[in-house]
């Protein structure tokens, strides 16, 4: 009997290469090697690659082909803290799968997606399908400040004029079940942090002190007391969380010399980020009337809202989830915020992934069915992109 062929340089076993990447605990800031593995397995199918470093952070960008059009894959190799790796029930950086379901920090978000990536990628190039450009676009900085990862390749490569026409961003946007929604946009989000600076004094003379609680009352009471909008085509109401109020002080018979509160606002386009800065200013001048203290807002705005519109892109999107799920996806807006705000500079994005209940978790897991159906939905968007 003829003996077998040996297997293709270009198959990649998707959950194979994720407990690879997995087994190196990229704690956001640290590499710990992941970078490498994607690297090395990209160069391997033909990828140029280049590492992009900005501070400490390791990103990559890699393409195969010169022609367009470039669809680009977006992701991220660093992960969360485990937290308390007493209450995992397996090690979070062995990658043990167990009874179908593979277990470690990373399995949803979202080394799983840049493996099954990779493995479709890899695929679509054997099979000649690719008549344009494939790149990735990959950062260790998307758990963290977020400074030095996307942001800074985003420019870099804007700045060279490398044309990316659309990219798929591989986050853990299933809800229930898998492929049951996709993300075609992302509110935005301002984080703000207030001091107010006060007198310290004995509560039985407060008119020796200054008081900077009721002031801070006075001001989070008149953010939160607004109704920002009723929300927006595609988007949800914008919503402001206090999340921190602190007025540090050990005793009962002291009026507090400071006072502080932390909050955020996940804001639709009705809103920038920039107005809202101005109104919280606005509302702390008005808090501030006749008090002898200071008040100090300090915005910081981690991303605007934004929206790729419906249309062919996402509808071949919607329509390859179908083909390997059997129905079509919600196009959603909900969630929090990832690097498609900083890609969405560059080209439409979208963002497709395993079903996120987990991440972020102790025991954060992914079914290896769910991981190879995720390879299948890149690999139907791989084809049908190039068809069109």
């Amino acid at each position: 009997m003829p003996s077998e062929s040996p297997p293709s340089r270009a198959h990649i076993d998707a959950v194979e290469l994720t407990r690879d990447l997995i087994r190196r605990p990229s704690v956001t800031p640290a590499d710990a090697g992941a970078m490498a593995i994607v690297e090395e397995t990209l160069r391997n199918l033909g990828f140029a690659c280049r590492r992009m470093k900005f501070g400490e952070i390791e990103n990559l960008y890699a393409r195969w082909g010169e022609q367009g059009p470039n669809l680009c894959f977006a992701g991220h190799t660093d992960v969360v803290p485990v937290g308390d790796a007493g209450a995992w029930s397996k090690d979070a950086f062995a990658a043990e799968v167990v009874d179908g379901v593979l277990i470690g920090r990373g399995s949803v978000d979202m080394k799983s997606a840049i493996a099954a990536f990779t493995a479709a990628a890899a695929e679509a190039i054997e099979a000649g399908q690719v008549r344009g450009s494939i790149s990735f676009l990959i950062t260790g900085d998307e758990e963290g400040v977020a400074t030095d990862g996307t942001v800074k390749v985003v420019e870099a490569l804007a700045a060279e004029g490398e044309h990316i026409d659309h990219c798929v961003v591989g986050e853990p946007t299933s809800a229930e079940t898998f492929g049951d929604m996709v993300k075609v946009g992302r509110r935005g989000s301002i984080n703000a942090d207030i001091v107010v600076e006060g007198v310290q004094g004995h509560v039985a003379y407060p008119h020796r002190a200054a008081n900077p609680v009721p002031v801070l009352v006075r001001l989070l009471s008149a953010l939160q007391s607004r109704k920002l909008d009723d929300g927006y085509p595609e988007f949800q109401p914008s919503n402001l969380e206090v999340t921190m109020i602190e007025a540090p002080n050990t005793a009962t018979n002291v009026i507090p010399g400071v006072a502080r509160a932390r909050l955020n606002i996940r804001f639709n386009p009705n809103h920038t980020g920039r107005q809202l800065a101005d109104w919280f200013d606005i509302e702390a001048w008005r808090a501030q009337g006749d008090f002898k203290g200071k008040i100090t807002v300090t915005s910081s705005i981690s991303g605007e809202a934004f929206l790729t519109e419906r249309g062919h892109f996402t509808d071949l999107v919607a329509a390859a989830v179908a083909d390997v799920t059997g129905a079509p996806p919600e196009l959603s807006t909900s969630g929090g915020t990832s690097d498609a705000r900083f890609i969405r500079a560059l080209c439409p994005v979208i963002e497709v992934g395993l079903v996120g209940k987990t991440m972020h978790q102790v025991d954060e897991r992914a079914p290896v069915d769910e991981i190879r159906r995720l390879q299948q939905v890149y690999a139907r968007i791989i084809a049908r992109y190039f068809e069109s």
